[in-house]
């Protein structure tokens, strides 16, 4: 059975008159083995910047949708609610004030958080804002309209940068956000940094990336690993500066 089934079932339980006992649905799938865990995609630095490329040669404007999602890690729906507004290069180096996403929450309320970018890409999203200023949309489509996160126009576009880059034709626009995450931990970023800067928790990204924080794990802890072969009068002894 396909991991998002469930999910499926469960939602037409809800709208199905018929289907008098949801939570019953819910309980029984809930019994299913593998069913809650999504199919992450992480992406080589290379392939990352292979399907930027070929974004760019289909459309430029939706290259840099792609890229601003490669380099921040964030969901589609923050992306499209960037505004000029959101692009600041003051201080230590360029940002963008990220919203947050309403995942997980109907009433949410909105929060900006700084999110640090290359002045590469800050260079190009300040030609790309041009003289629209303050609450305008940051990201346009080539046709002059904002990008929508509920209308999903970024899928067909999306396919096809991954066809032409020869990547998994499963691979989806959230593999860009798996990929930016999973860099950062083997950077050796705080988890809390990570969780802060794309919206999630720290117990989530353990969840999810465990594989990938177990990994990076080893090399760390083999940092401070004790060398039995080494004697044990060297190893009491402690070098002195200069000396």
């Amino acid at each position: 059975m396909p991991r998002i089934l469930p999910r499926v079932v469960v939602l037409l339980a809800k709208h199905d008159p018929r289907i008098t006992n949801a939570n019953a649905w819910k309980l029984g799938l809930a019994l299913l083995p593998n069913t809650h865990r999504p199919r992450n995609t992480i992406l080589k630095d290379a392939q990352v910047l292979s399907l930027i490329d070929a974004a760019n040669a289909i459309d430029p404007a939706f290259g840099l949708f792609c890229e601003v999602g490669a380099v921040t890690g964030a969901r589609v729906s923050q992306i499209t609610a960037l505004e000029v507004g959101d692009l600041q290069s003051n201080g230590d180096g360029p940002r963008l004030m990220m919203p947050s996403s309403r995942k997980g929450h109907a009433g949410k309320r909105i929060e900006r958080k700084p999110v640090p970018i290359p002045a590469t890409l800050a260079a190009r999203l300040r030609q790309e804002a041009g003289e629209r200023d303050g609450p305008a949309p940051l990201l346009l489509r080539a046709d002059g309209k904002p990008w929508s996160a509920t209308s999903a126009d970024h899928r067909l576009p999306f396919a096809r940068a991954v066809d032409r880059a020869g990547l998994d034709p499963k691979t989806t626009f959230y593999a860009l956000r798996h990929s930016a995450i999973v860099r950062q931990i083997l950077a050796g970023t705080p988890l809390r940094v990570v969780a802060a800067a794309c919206d999630t928790s720290t117990a989530q990204i353990e969840r999810t990336y465990s594989a990938h924080i177990s990994g990076h794990a080893d090399a760390v802890l083999r940092k401070g690993l004790l060398d039995t072969a080494q004697p044990a009068a060297a190893a009491n002894v402690v070098a002195l500066k200069g000396r």
